[in-house]
Formats: C-alpha cells, structure tokens, sequence
C-alpha cells in the first residue's frame, strides 16, 4: 500500500474518530499527489505537548502541533529539499513523518472558531502532514500558501477552514534527529527554510 498511515490516542478523555481522520490523511496525500508516505499520527493532551516541546523546541509550553519529516525523497529516488512552487511539492516522492496533534488545545481553540473540536484537530493533522510534504509557514508569501493547501484538502472533504485570525501558522515545527539530518524538515518557527533536524510546530 502506497500510504501507509497509523493513527494512535492517549489523550485520557478525548474520543478519536480514526477512521474520519484516516480518511482525511488519505485524501491530502491524493491531494498532494504523494508517491508513497508513511505517517504517524498522535493526539495526545498539553501536559504530553508540552513535554515535546521543551523537549524538541526549546519551548516551554504547549501547542497545538508538532511535525516531525523523517524522510523526503523524490519521485526519482533523490532526497533532498522539496520544490519551492506553489504546489505538487511532493509530487511522487516518498515521504515519512511523524504528526503530533493536541486535542486540549483544538478543544480552546474551536470555541474561538466556531467550529468543532475534531474539525480544529482534522486542520492540524492536515497542517502537519503538509509540512512533511514540504510546505512550511515562515514567511507571508509561505503562509498563503501553506492556507491555500488546507484549503484544497478540507474543501475536499466538505470542511471550511476557519481561523481566529488573518495568519494563524506562525509556530508550526517539524521534528528529527540529528541522524535525519538531509532529510528531516524544519518548517516551522525554528525559522530555517532548509531541510534541517528539528521540529516544526504550530498553527497558531
């Protein structure tokens, strides 16, 4: 199976529609016409975020997600850094990552919204799965495009994105080890354009 996606929860209260949200995975790899993926998905509670915040970003407190791109390569077998244009940045390629998506903070962050706690945590997943497509938010010109991306894959599934604000992506990371190095994205607020080690976090 080209896309091979696993979906885990260990938040104590929350109760996860995986199929809903396997479903949407799908459809954004389509999307994004991936070649092959595989992605992790966890959602877990501020006091788990938290920890993988200090712990990956130098940051002490929670957000809403954390990326972690493990692998990118192209569709001609080369990794490297993915294309820069508007779409179709993974275009064939195969890719790997890690997703880390907070339902306490979808839960506070719906109500500024208005819309509900699973439809906040679908845009997160879907926000982290595009930044281990390539796309990342650290500059205006990214962030249009990084929205315009959401809203290709929620449209396609009958989901409005909706935002408290003009930009809400100034924060999204992406995580790996110093052993991922060519081919770990760092595509949120670690400022590097550059495939690097690290995470990338947030879409607040």
């Amino acid at each position: 199976m080209p896309h091979e996606i696993d979906i885990s929860c260990s938040h104590p209260t929350y109760s996860l529609n995986r199929s809903d949200l396997l479903e949407t995975l799908h459809h954004g790899l389509r999307v994004e016409n991936v070649g092959n993926a595989v992605l992790s998905v966890s959602v877990v509670d501020n006091l788990m975020m938290h920890r993988l915040n200090r712990e990956h970003l130098q940051h002490d407190y929670p957000t809403d997600v954390i990326s972690f791109q493990l692998e990118w390569t192209s569709g001609d077998g080369v990794a490297g850094l993915p294309s820069r244009l508007p779409t179709g940045r993974s275009t064939d390629a195969n890719i790997e990552g890690e997703i880390v998506v907070n339902a306490d903070f979808a839960a506070e962050m719906a109500k500024q919204c208005g819309w509900s706690t699973k439809d906040e945590l679908t845009l997160y997943a879907v926000h982290g799965m595009l930044h281990i497509c390539g796309y990342d938010d650290q500059t205006d010109d990214e962030k249009e495009i990084m929205r315009a991306r959401e809203k290709a894959v929620l449209l396609g599934i009958g989901l409005r994105p909706q935002y408290p604000g003009l930009f809400r992506g100034d924060d999204y990371p992406s995580v790996g080890g110093a052993a991922h190095r060519a081919s770990v994205a760092d595509d949120g607020s670690s400022g590097s354009s550059e495939l690097a080690a690290g995470p990338t976090e947030g879409t607040q």
